[in-house]
């Protein structure tokens, strides 16, 4: 072997490790958002027939599939959902106005942070995205699942932060993670619908 053979082997392969170092660093720097990529929304009025939810300040409206009933809650908010026997949910959407320092740059962590103090004993972000068009504003949304405290109930979530004209809001659609499959697509109509003003 000749000595410049050997130097072009040596440069190959010094490359090739070069490359597998950054592909190393690239998944094992923090901030790097697991999973999948996000599921592109197309923003788009709710089907004929169903329901619509304004926010009691007016700046949002949820729409919802006929199949959900109406909740009571917080009375900034508004809900629908389908329980299952014994009340547990199997559909859930749910509209909140901003509530302090939610921001668009950080929506995922920010979100995981919070299931994480609330009610879930774990949370783990599946996909993320900033910039995606909702009608009438913008959002950073994450999908994400996570395992209740009490019950060890484990549901998928998708949750945004949507900036409107005026101010802010959050829209979570969320179900059991074992329906996940089947609820996604309802889901993310549901979040596709929303009206920000």
């Amino acid at each position: 072997m000749s000595a410049r053979t050997a130097r072009r082997g040596g440069y190959a392969l010094a490359a090739i490790a070069v490359a597998i170092a950054v592909s190393i660093l690239a998944f094992a720097l923090p901030g790097r958002p697991p999973g999948r990529a996000f599921p592109t929304l197309h923003p788009a009025a709710a089907p004929p027939g169903w329901p619509h939810l304004s926010l009691p300040n007016g700046t949002a409206v949820l729409s919802y599939p006929p199949s959900l009933r109406r909740l009571a809650g917080d009375t900034d908010a508004v809900t629908a959902a389908r329980l299952g026997p014994g009340g547990a949910f199997q559909l859930y959407l749910n509209a909140t106005p901003r509530q302090g320092s939610e921001r668009p740059q950080g929506w995922a962590a920010f979100r995981l942070r919070l299931l994480r103090s609330d009610d879930a004993a774990s949370a783990r972000q599946d996909a993320a995205a900033q910039g995606v068009r909702f009608r009438g504003g913008t959002g950073s949304c994450v999908i994400d699942d996570y395992v209740t405290r009490i019950g060890g109930h484990h549901y998928q979530e998708i949750a945004c932060l949507v900036q409107g004209p005026t101010s802010a809001s959050v829209i979570v659609a969320a179900a059991p993670a074992a329906r996940w499959a089947r609820a996604r697509p309802l889901l993310l109509r549901a979040v596709a619908a929303y009206l920000v003003r």
